[in-house]
């Protein structure tokens, strides 16, 4: 399935059950209320997307003075690949990730953590920004993106149907409407997660390692990344945990539902050929 086709049959996924989350709490007038809110919701999926992403892990923007290392990577590597410089941010925490976004190479954003920069070499770190840069020539930043934003939505949408959902009997009657959103946001979520499909990891992996011709500098940046970021975990939300090059703790117990990630020791397998215990 290509990645305009899901963006399409996101947004209309996305409208659809708006519509009948509005229909069912108010009828006609329901439907048509939220049929201006789905226009809203895809809008907003559409073109900004990422700067919410971007504004969820408090990431800042970077000059080169504050990032020399990565100015001169993804110089390097854009020359090479033939895209757009991207922006580029600084997440300030010290558990080690990275994540790209925006809706194409020419609007694009790359995003480094601060403990990412402490804890990698600048092979690894070579590797990471064009796994990073892999997703923006990939094309599936969008996809990425906005089932990050309508994920997001939906999750805000079980909350207001908690609180709101159903009429005044209902509530007397046990909040099903309320109890209906419940259960229907995180399934919904769950679904639009799914479709950033996990061989996306894969197919970044292999290009990232393709554009540097070191798919060992990777492989290893991934079993640092995948240790350290145990130790210091950073805390994610399950609406974008996927836009990570290592997924973040989503602090739940039903976290690997929302799981869009290989295992990290089955990426390093196909980067290099051999066990991930040999990476040592």
């Amino acid at each position: 399935m290509g990645n305009t086709f899901k963006t399409a049959f996101l947004l209309t996924a996305m409208t659809l059950l708006l519509m009948a989350i509005g229909r069912g709490f108010g009828g006609e007038n329901g439907m048509l209320l939220a049929l201006g809110v789905a226009a809203v919701t895809n809008f907003v999926a559409y073109f900004y997307s990422d700067k919410i992403a971007l504004a969820t892990y408090r990431a800042k923007p970077a000059t080169r003075e504050d990032l020399p290392r990565v100015y001169g990577v993804v110089e390097r590597l854009t020359q090479k690949i033939g895209i757009p410089m991207p922006k580029i941010y600084v997440i300030p925490t010290d558990s080690p990730n990275a994540f790209a976004t925006g809706r194409n190479p020419s609007h694009a954003s790359v995003a480094v953590t601060q403990g990412i920069l402490n804890l990698l070499s600048d092979e690894e770190l070579e590797g990471v920004l064009a796994h990073e840069l892999g997703h923006v020539n990939n094309r599936d930043i969008l996809i990425s993106s906005i089932a990050a934003t309508l994920a997001g939505a939906v999750t805000f949408m079980s909350r207001f149907g908690f609180f709101f959902g159903g009429d005044r009997e209902d509530r007397q009657g046990g909040g099903m409407g309320g109890l209906l959103m419940l259960i229907l946001a995180p399934f919904a979520a769950m679904l639009i997660q799914l479709a950033v499909s996990r061989s996306r990891e894969y197919q970044a992996d292999e290009t990232g390692a393709h554009f540097t011709g070191n798919p060992y500098a990777l492989a290893s940046a991934l079993s640092k990344l995948d240790a350290y970021s145990k130790r210091v975990p950073m805390l994610g939300t399950p609406s974008t945990a996927h836009l990570f090059i290592v997924q973040p703790f989503l602090g739940m117990n039903f976290g690997s539902l929302f799981s869009t990630h290989p295992p990290i020791a089955k990426r390093i397998e196909r980067l290099t050929g051999r066990p991930a215990e040999f990476m040592q």
